[in-house]
């Protein structure tokens, strides 16, 4: 019996071995989470024109087969629901997609180490918008990188990354109007706008790309 339960015990501790990660994860998983990032990808424009559309269709419907109280309901809440979906799409700024996919040792390193700004930054870029014409349009006109609408860089996309065992967040721009001389000029402003408890670096890209990384410092 002993050799046969010895030759077993491994293959099982391997198997939980290999198994651990996601068992942590089914353990770690919060459904308060889970709901709140489903609802951040939905886009409220769309849903209020969806039901505000079935709605008024019910509500035509019951009109046209003499079903008053239908009717009423379709109309009183499907068109007022669809004008609305209307108006938020037509100021409805999509969010900001990553470029590439999060490491588990990122998300380790996010959880331990991001500040509050760049966890709120992220959040906020990947996010539906509505009544702002950009991502971080008030940051960029505050730091003297967005004089006018059409000088405005773009954020194109996000990624999150380990420097040298810090926590970094590389906002990708398409800046074609704002040269990397001006970006590097503000470097130390945005240092300072972000802050604290992380230090800010640009790079050129080609193709009138400009990255921005926001990386953590070590505590004192």
């Amino acid at each position: 019996m002993l050799p046969v339960f010895a030759g077993i015990l491994p293959k099982k501790l391997n198997l939980f071995k290999t198994s651990w990660p996601i068992i942590i994860k089914v353990y770690d998983f919060c459904p308060t989470t889970y709901l709140t990032n489903m609802l951040r990808k939905i886009s409220l424009a769309s849903l209020a024109l969806v039901v505000g559309g079935i709605l008024a269709v019910v509500g035509f419907y019951a009109y046209f087969t003499d079903k008053p109280t239908l009717n009423l309901a379709g109309f009183f809440y499907g068109i007022p629901l669809l004008l609305g979906g209307l108006a938020l799409k037509a100021a409805e700024l999509e969010p900001a997609e990553f470029t590439e996919p999060t490491s588990s040792e990122v998300l380790l390193l996010r959880e331990s180490l991001a500040t509050d700004t760049q966890n709120q930054v992220r959040k906020d870029v990947t996010r539906f918008r509505y009544g702002q014409p950009a991502h971080l349009d008030d940051a960029l006109e505050r730091l003297g990188l967005a004089p006018t609408d059409e000088e405005r860089p773009l954020l194109q996309g996000l990624r999150e990354v380990d420097v040298d065992g810090a926590y970094g967040l590389i906002l990708e721009f398409y800046s074609p109007l704002m040269p990397i001389e001006l970006w590097e000029e503000k470097q130390e402003n945005i240092t300072t706008f972000f802050g604290p408890g992380l230090h800010a670096q640009v790079s050129q890209k080609p193709n009138d790309k400009v990255e921005l990384t926001l990386v953590t410092t070590p505590k004192a």
